[in-house]
């Protein structure tokens, strides 16, 4: 199998490679005067090729040069066309909350299928039912592992706070495999105004303990902040925060920081200079290959 990577690949293609004793490329790409973009892809002798590509900011572009590369790769007669997507742009996009509104990741799906791929493995989505939208296999890469083990390492017994109830099977399973305890903070969210407003009813003693809260996706970082606050108002020692993906817009990591917490960690499926970032190239290759066993 050859591995392409993308223009938003981050080196997870190169390590997956590297892990996986696959053949590499990247592919030659540029932006032309009029803000158009250019994709050459690599030579290609290999029928099976998976192309690495993140859908973060600017995603359309992303998303649009993932899929000049698979239409290229179908037209050139390749057998097998896996999409390894780290950061699934729209994934939040899922339904209608009012009239008339698009479903943007139900377009995106029949785009990428259309395109050439034949399957997609991406990294934890906002909603895991989604992938059902896809005509193709597809593959979820969980990352409750890889941040435990980068909490055991930068925090001692810490209590892992979910910033939702939502989120508490994946509290659950890091507070699992880091051996520690769990709870969760109850909140509320208006779709239509997308403020969020959280009750501090937290059933674990805090005072003087370490929280990690633990997230899918930092976004505008309303959740965390919000989180942190409660742990700290209720007495814990000190919070670190984790999440899956960094997104991290419009200020977010100083709202995060100004409520408390000292230390972010998360993925390399989005760059992110402020965080110690997870190398996720393993666990992505452990999904390709049960996606083709």
């Amino acid at each position: 199998m050859l591995i392409i990577e993308g223009t938003s690949g981050n080196l997870i293609g190169k390590g997956l490679a590297r892990l996986g004793n696959f053949n590499y490329a990247a592919v030659e790409s540029r932006i032309f005067p009029d803000g158009e973009s250019y994709i050459k892809m690599p030579r290609l002798d290999e029928k099976s090729v998976a192309i690495v590509q993140s859908a973060y900011a600017p995603q359309d572009k992303h998303l649009l040069e993932l899929l000049f590369m698979a239409s290229e790769l179908r037209e050139h007669g390749c057998d097998e066309i896996v999409a390894i997507i780290p950061y699934l742009a729209y994934a939040r996009q899922n339904k209608r909350f009012e009239d008339n509104e698009a479903v943007g990741i139900s377009t995106l799906m029949k785009l990428i299928n259309s395109s050439g791929v034949d399957s997609i493995i991406t990294v934890e989505p906002h909603r895991y039912e989604i992938m059902k939208m896809f005509a193709g296999k597809s593959k979820i890469v969980e990352m409750s592992e890889a941040i435990s083990l980068a909490i055991k390492n930068g925090i001692e017994k810490p209590v892992i706070l979910s910033p939702d109830k939502g989120g508490i099977e994946r509290a659950k399973k890091v507070a699992d495999i880091t051996g520690c305890s769990y709870d969760y903070i109850e909140k509320a969210r208006d779709y239509a105004t997308g403020e969020v407003s959280a009750k501090a009813s937290v059933s674990e003693d805090l005072r003087g303990r370490n929280v990690a809260i633990v997230d899918d996706i930092i976004s505008t970082g309303g959740t965390v902040e919000q989180a942190a606050r409660i742990a700290k108002s209720c007495g814990s020692n000190r919070v670190i925060a984790a999440a899956a993906h960094l997104v991290m817009a419009n200020g977010a990591y100083e709202r995060i920081r100004n409520a408390g917490v000292s230390e972010l960690y998360g993925t390399n499926t989005i760059p992110y200079n402020s965080a110690k970032l997870i190398d996720i190239s393993e666990y992505v290759l452990r999904a390709l290959n049960e996606l083709r066993s």
